[in-house]
Formats: C-alpha cells, sequence, structure tokens
C-alpha cells in the first residue's frame, strides 16, 4: 500500500476517501484532491479507494519521475482506478489524470457530460484569476491571452469559467489548476462551475466520452496541473512558465530555441503578384540557392512548404522537381549544420495514395456523406481522413519513414480544423450515439491523437518536433497540444474582410491578406501575441518576420522576432547582401543569449504600438536582449529590472549603455526615426 511520495518540491499523500482521495503539499500548504465523480451505469459514482498500490515508478524525462498507482473503488469493487501522477525533482507543479476501467459503461442521463473531475475549494483566496489561452481576435486574426480577476459576485451567480487556468492567492501564496485540452469559445470541452460555498468544479462539458463507452477498454481522462508558490500571482506565472518549458513535455525538443526559415511566403508571393503557380518555385534549384542564402543569415531549421511532395497519403518526394530526391538539400543543409523540415497536411490522403488504399473506412463523414476528393495546392485531388480511426498510427507510421528516409526533423502540420466527423465507424461514438454526440467527441479526442502520433514520432526520433498551425479559427488551442509540441500562431494576419472593407476582399496585398509588406505594420502586429509569453514561453508560438529590405524594416522584424518567435519568410535570394549581413551579424549575436531570452520571464515598459515599446528578456545570468520600439524620433532611456551581463552588442553605435552600480543597466535609445533597436548582454 501506497501512503505518500516525497519528491523534490511536493509531497504527495494517499487518503482514498470521497473528500481527499489524494492531497498535494508544498511547505505546509494543503491541496486536498476529492475523488471524481463519474456517471457510471445510470449512477453517479464517487470513486474513492480503500488504498493505493504502486504499479510502475518510470523516468518521463530528466528530472520527472512518472508513478502509477492503482486502487480498487469502494462503491463498485470491479471497477480499477488509476492515478497517474508525474513529478519533477525541480517544479511546485504536478501534473496526473485517472484511467478508469471495469465491466461497466460510462453514461449520460442529461444532455451533458457527467463528471466532476475535481473540486477546489476557494475560502482562503483574496483573489481568483482566470487564464485563457483561446480567444481569437480578428482585429490581429489570431488568438491571445486573456487574464481577467473573477469578482467576488460570479460564485454567488454560479458563472461558469472555461480556462484552462484557474489561479487563487491569499496574499501569502499562490496556487494554480489547470486542464490540459483546447478550443474555442464558446465552444467548451471541460469548464469551471463556481458554487456560493466558494468551491469551483472541474467539469466535463461535451465530447469527454460517449454514452454508453465501454470501460473494459479503459477510459483515460486529460492531464490536469496543480501546484502551489510562494508570492503573487506574478511568481506563480514565473514558475507555471518555467515548468511548461523545461517539465511539461517529455518532447523536449520542442522548446530549443531554432531558429526557423519556411519557403510558403515567396510561394505566395509568387502566385499573388507574379500570377504564377504556388509550386512553380518549389524545386531543387530553388532550394539549394535559398538554402546558400539562409546558411549566411544564421537559421537553423529550413522548411520546405507545400508541394515537395508528389502527393499527400503517400509523402513521397516529387521527383520532376527534385530529381535527386531530396539528397542534394540534405546535403547542403549537412554542410551547414543546418536541419530540414517539411509541410504535412495529417487529414489528407490522394485518391491514389497507400493511405487512402488502405483506410477507405476511416473517410471523414458528416450526416452520412463521405468526404468527397479537392485539390491540395495543385497537387492530386485528395480526401479528408479522421484522425481519430485506426488512420493515425499509418500517419504516424509515414512521419517515421520520412524521418528515417528523407531526414526531416520538423513537421509543420496544417489545415487540421478541430470540427467535422460523426462517423459511427470510427474511434468517436458508434451507431448508438447521436450525430451530435459522435461531432462533439470527434472534436474532443481530435487534439489527444494528434498528441499520440507525435508522441509515436517522437519516441521513434525524439529530435523530432512538430507544430501545428493554428493560423485560423476554430483550432484546438490549449494546452493539450503544448504538452507534445508547439504552434504556428500567426501566417499573413488579418484579412481585407476582417476591417469589414468588401472594397478589398479579395484582393490588396496578398489575396485578401493586409499585412505582407515590408515595414513596422506585420511586426506590430505579430508582436501582440507576446501576451502569452507571460504563461507559456513565446518559442511555443512560431511566427514568421519579414526580411526584406530596406534596412530600417530588418531591423524592425530582427528585433521583434528575437523576443522568442523566431520564424522568417520572404523572398530571400532578393535580400540585398547588406541586409544577408546585417541579419547575420545580429542573428549571430541572438544565438549567444537564446538560450537565457527563452527562459526569462518577459518585461515590458509600454503597450504593443506605443512609443517606446520596450522588451525586456534577461534571464537569471544576467544574458538576454532589450528590444527597443517607436514611431517617433528622440531618446528613451530605459533602465533594466535585472543585473546584465557585461559583455555588451547593440544593433548600431547610437545605443548608450551604462552599468549602474547595483549590476541593471541604464540604456539610452537614440531613434533619428521611428524604427527598432537592439542591446545584447552576454556576447562577444
Amino acid at each position: 500500500m501506497k501512503t505518500k511520495i516525497s519528491s523534490g518540491k511536493v509531497e504527495i499523500e494517499f487518503a482514498g476517501n470521497d473528500k481527499q482521495l489524494w492531497s498535494y503539499k508544498k511547505q505546509g500548504c494543503k491541496i486536498s484532491v476529492p475523488a471524481p465523480v463519474f456517471e457510471i451505469d445510470g449512477r453517479k459514482t464517487v470513486l474513492s479507494v480503500d488504498s493505493f498500490c504502486e504499479r510502475s515508478k518510470s523516468k518521463v524525462v530528466s528530472g520527472v519521475t512518472e508513478y502509477v498507482l492503482e486502487g480498487k473503488t469502494k462503491s463498485k469493487t470491479h471497477l480499477k482506478l488509476q492515478l497517474v501522477l508525474r513529478i519533477s525533482q525541480k517544479s511546485p507543479f504536478v501534473r496526473f489524470r485517472y484511467i478508469l476501467s471495469g465491466d461497466a459503461r460510462l453514461t449520460r442521463s442529461s444532455e451533458h457530460d457527467s463528471i466532476t473531475y475535481l473540486t477546489l475549494d476557494m475560502k482562503a483566496a483574496k483573489e481568483v484569476r482566470e487564464v485563457r489561452l483561446s480567444d481569437f481576435d480578428e482585429l490581429v486574426h489570431s488568438y491571445i491571452p486573456s487574464e481577467e480577476n473573477v469578482p467576488a459576485q460570479s460564485f454567488k451567480d454560479k458563472m461558469a469559467l472555461m480556462g484552462p487556468i484557474l489561479c487563487g492567492n491569499d496574499s501569502k501564496k499562490s496556487w494554480l489548476c489547470a486542464y490540459e485540452h483546447g478550443s474555442q469559445p464558446p465552444f467548451r470541452f471541460l469548464e469551471y462551475v463556481l458554487g456560493p460555498d466558494r468551491k469551483i468544479d472541474l467539469r466535463a462539458v461535451r465530447g469527454n466520452y460517449c454514452d454508453g463507452y465501454d470501460l473494459k477498454k479503459g477510459y483515460e481522462t486529460v492531464w490536469f496541473d496543480i501546484g502551489v508558490v510562494d508570492g503573487n500571482i506574478d511568481e506563480l506565472a514565473k514558475a507555471w512558465r518555467e515548468f511548461v518549458l523545461r517539465w511539461m513535455s517529455p518532447n523536449s525538443a520542442s522548446r530549443t530555441p531554432y531558429i526557423f526559415y519556411n519557403t510558403w511566403n515567396f510561394q505566395e508571393r509568387h502566385q499573388a503578384w507574379e500570377k504564377g503557380k504556388y509550386l512553380d518555385h518549389m524545386n531543387e534549384k530553388r532550394m539549394l540557392e535559398e538554402i546558400e542564402v539562409a546558411h549566411k543569415m544564421g537559421i537553423d531549421v529550413f522548411v520546405l512548404d507545400t508541394g515537395w511532395y508528389q502527393k499527400t497519403g503517400d509523402w513521397e518526394v516529387n521527383m520532376k522537381t527534385f530529381p535527386h530526391g531530396l539528397d542534394r538539400i540534405r546535403e547542403k543543409l549537412s554542410k551547414y549544420k543546418m536541419k530540414l523540415g517539411l509541410w504535412f497536411s495529417p487529414t489528407h490522403a490522394a485518391v491514389t495514395s497507400r493511405l487512402a488504399k488502405k483506410h477507405p473506412d476511416c473517410l471523414m463523414s458528416w450526416n452520412g456523406k463521405k468526404s468527397t476528393p479537392n485539390a491540395v495546392w495543385e497537387t492530386e485531388e485528395s480526401s479528408s481522413y479522421c484522425l481519430c480511426s485506426p488512420y493515425w498510427e499509418s500517419f504516424a507510421d509515414e512521419l517515421i519513414r520520412c524521418v528515417k528516409e528523407l531526414g526531416v526533423t520538423y513537421f509543420k502540420w496544417d489545415a487540421i480544423g478541430q470540427f467535422g466527423c460523426d462517423d459511427p465507424g470510427h474511434l468517436h461514438g458508434t451507431s448508438r450515439n447521436s450525430q451530435e454526440e459522435r461531432a462533439d467527441c470527434y472534436a474532443f479526442e481530435q487534439v489527444r491523437y494528434m498528441s499520440k502520433i507525435i508522441d509515436r514520432v517522437c519516441a521513434a526520433c525524439p529530435e523530432a518536433i512538430v507544430d501545428f498551425d493554428i493560423t485560423e479559427g476554430h483550432r484546438s488551442v490549449g494546452l493539450a497540444f503544448l504538452a507534445s509540441g508547439k504552434y504556428f500562431l500567426i501566417n499573413n494576419g488579418p484579412y481585407y474582410r476582417s476591417f469589414d472593407d468588401p472594397q478589398y476582399a479579395p484582393g490588396g496585398g496578398m489575396g485578401s491578406n493586409v499585412f505582407v509588406f515590408p515595414g513596422p505594420a506585420r511586426a506590430r502586429l505579430c508582436r501582440h501575441p507576446l501576451g502569452y509569453d507571460r504563461w507559456v514561453p513565446s518559442v511555443l508560438f512560431l511566427t514568421h518576420f519579414l526580411p526584406d529590405d530596406p534596412e530600417s524594416s530588418q531591423l524592425i522584424n530582427i528585433a521583434s522576432m528575437i523576443l522568442g518567435q523566431n520564424g522568417i519568410w520572404g523572398d530571400l535570394p532578393k535580400i540585398s547582401p547588406d541586409g544577408v549581413k546585417l541579419y547575420g551579424r545580429l542573428l549571430g549575436y541572438y544565438k549567444q543569449v537564446r538560450d537565457e531570452v527563452t527562459e526569462a520571464f518577459p518585461v515590458r515598459s509600454g503597450f504593443v504600438g506605443c512609443n517606446p515599446e520596450i522588451h525586456e528578456k534577461i534571464g537569471k545570468n544576467g544574458k538576454g536582449v532589450v528590444c527597443a520600439f517607436t514611431d517617433n524620433k528622440g531618446a528613451y532611456r530605459y533602465i533594466t529590472s535585472r543585473r546584465v551581463n557585461k559583455k555588451i552588442k547593440t544593433s548600431d553605435d547610437v545605443v548608450k549603455i551604462k552599468i549602474l552600480k547595483d549590476g541593471r543597466a541604464e540604456i539610452i535609445f537614440n531613434f533619428e526615426r521611428g524604427g527598432a533597436k537592439i542591446a545584447f548582454f552576454g556576447t562577444e
């Protein structure tokens, strides 16, 4: 019988009863976690246990240990409840989930799912705060974070909050609860329900299971997170951010601050401005030319976007445009110690592809109508396949084959909407369930199967990175995917229709996109979502900046990019030699401190677009950057919040720096005109 786990900063005790199945303790602070409540065979069942036995203990990633505890439930002795805990020696946060199995079925006696995963007691909290990650702002055409205090009246009104992060503070310490899933409001799968007694239930809403789910197959909940820190919610955010960066994901390569280049922007420019085809220049000659420039600029990962393949589903190189396969590409990348990235559309398979022939029963369907073929970026027509079906394993195996045969380690996943399948023959419901149930279950399970694919690929190739394109709305945005991969946040930003402009929709800059030109506008737009960096490191929100001349635009884009979003795209061969040298010099400085920039909690003076707008990203060792932006001529004084390393480089000679007696830096940013300036600390 297991009664306690002591690990690093936390202690877990197991009681097994209704009100306290287990508890979290840290430095005298205790969070009691009551037994979850599931509707089983038509009755609400409290899943308390007599005792827990340790079934396994294993290392997940350096510094993180997984414990699997198991016990028989008291009310239904034929059911087994597993509690899976992941605990880091260096973090106050604990990840956990439940696995329920036995000879019974999950049922729904109402229109909503009937699960209460946990209950939080907030009586001691003087402040309660909700952090949302999936609000979509059409003005910038991007997901953005939202952070709001929860008024006392909301408890009296029995309001429901989406989260996924909920915080409390009692003036001495702060605590957090989070669930790992994702969707765009108002469509929610889980929610926090507030009560007049200052207690909060975390409940399932929809899609968490289908009525009649057979527990013989085992039911796995989503992952949850809890933790306590000393201090206010700012201190909580710092600790949580470090947890997400270092300890949440077993796929640590996804957190590496590489500099990425993607070919798509040039492909789109060619189609929109030169009236060509998207794939006209997706060929060996052009890619080798781009790699040469990318190397001089300091790119780490070179990504071939759509068109490198002959057809979706087979994911074989198009030998007509790449007569040597990708061998010449790989040779040059290897010579420059760069990595290869490739574009994939996980839900698409061409009509004549291997995957289509292998999985005809895995086509997405809606109201009995199967997906019909459509052109995919000037390649063979493809149909849409359901990731919540046996298709997922075959797709994962295709990616592993690409790792072995093509040497790809970065996978860009595109065009994965959260909704769209209600097929009764897949893994998200049966013909006994309603169409709505199956559709909701698909939308809920989709991101979990995406994570399964990633985890399978990363098990075969630990250096693999998968990013998920969330450049449009109605995609699964939240903590679930971030526990396995990273996001591709902004494509070309808002459309003319985003501004209610019918004259230029479509039309204008690039098709119907607005912010596609050199200058401050696109970079300013892309800095808006940097608010994520307070809770989730900006390195997990890849965004591409334009490298075009003139130098003034290049400085703005470099200064914006190195705050963590780390992406570049454009027409590389057309950048001037001086522009290429500028990128090479400044990104060379950045690479010396990028680990510290990634680690550093963000400090900002002024809102995005303010004059001045100054961002500080300095790590504990004093290394990092300070980036300043303004539209106006003048001198702007800034003093860093942290002590700095005395090895200093700047973007130009007019940035003046003085080290103060306490080790902080006084910086004078002198602007002859609007633009950007950078100070690097810890560079040579």
